[in-house]
């Protein structure tokens, strides 16, 4: 099974990509979505575990359900679950994603969505998708049989105006790149020669499996899966400064563009 994600500027380009791929046959039960969500949407209060950490499959605020994808404008019949996730704000996730956090109820919620994502979202890319929805776009994401599947998938949503997930990533850092050079720099690194290895160490701090956790800590987990890399003194800056960042967003009051 291939994930595969676009993310839309607009609630109504996405509307217009599912349309396009249901038009190319892919079945409804494929398809997911996370968009913004508005708060008069949501309905009950669940109390949120204070000892979470906040951030998407983690702390949740609030938490709606019972209806359907089409029945707030999106071309699908899937569950809809609404929630709010700190730091982001209100969103709604319809589909396989909707389904389990709807289903679990309470703190739950959030370890259900990481206990979900080998059916929905990518653990490592869940950074992204948070800041897609921080800044008002909506991830339309879809699961599909194999990499021919997944090729037609991702040429469907490229057609419909999305933006894949290594743009997304690449375009975030350029946003991030000159702050972190200098940084860097400052410390006396070499920012040009070691780049690669910071920006590795900067992503890896917003790992779900490392959030809030210090660097000594997970160095252990992170050897697993960065064994050339991750003692590197580049990697720890990165690391570092990662968390300081990931913490700060989460954090921080969150504009999202109209």
């Amino acid at each position: 099974m291939k994930t595969v994600a676009g993310i839309f500027a607009s609630r109504d380009a996405a509307v217009g990509g599912i349309q396009r791929l249901r038009g190319i046959g892919v079945r409804e039960d494929a398809i997911n979505v996370l968009a913004p969500g508005t708060a008069d949407r949501l309905r009950g209060n669940v109390p949120t575990d204070e000892a979470e950490q906040p951030g998407m499959g983690t702390a949740i605020g609030a938490v709606a359900g019972g209806a359907t994808g089409a029945a707030i404008g999106l071309p699908i019949g899937a569950a809809v679950s609404s929630l709010v996730i700190p730091g982001i704000g209100p969103i709604i996730a319809a589909g396989i994603i909707g389904a389990a956090l709807f289903g679990a109820g309470g703190a739950a919620i959030g370890h259900s969505m990481e206990e979900n994502l080998s059916h929905g979202l990518p653990r490592d890319e869940l950074y992204l998708y948070e800041e897609a929805l921080r800044r008002g776009k909506v991830v339309v994401f879809v699961q599909a049989e194999g990499e021919h599947d997944a090729d037609i998938v991702r040429a469907a949503l490229e057609a419909s105006g999305a933006e894949s997930i290594d743009a997304a990533r690449d375009e975030w850092w350029v946003g991030l790149r000159d702050e972190e050079a200098a940084a860097y720099r400052a410390r006396g690194g070499d920012f040009d020669a070691d780049e690669l290895t910071y920006r590795r160490g900067f992503e890896a701090a917003m790992l779900p499996f490392v959030r809030g956790r210090g660097y000594d800590v997970v160095v252990v987990e992170l050897r697993d899966r960065y064994p050339e890399i991750c003692q590197a003194d580049a990697f720890r800056c990165g690391f570092e400064r990662g968390q300081v960042y990931d913490q700060a967003r989460r954090e921080g009051p969150q504009e999202r563009a109209a």
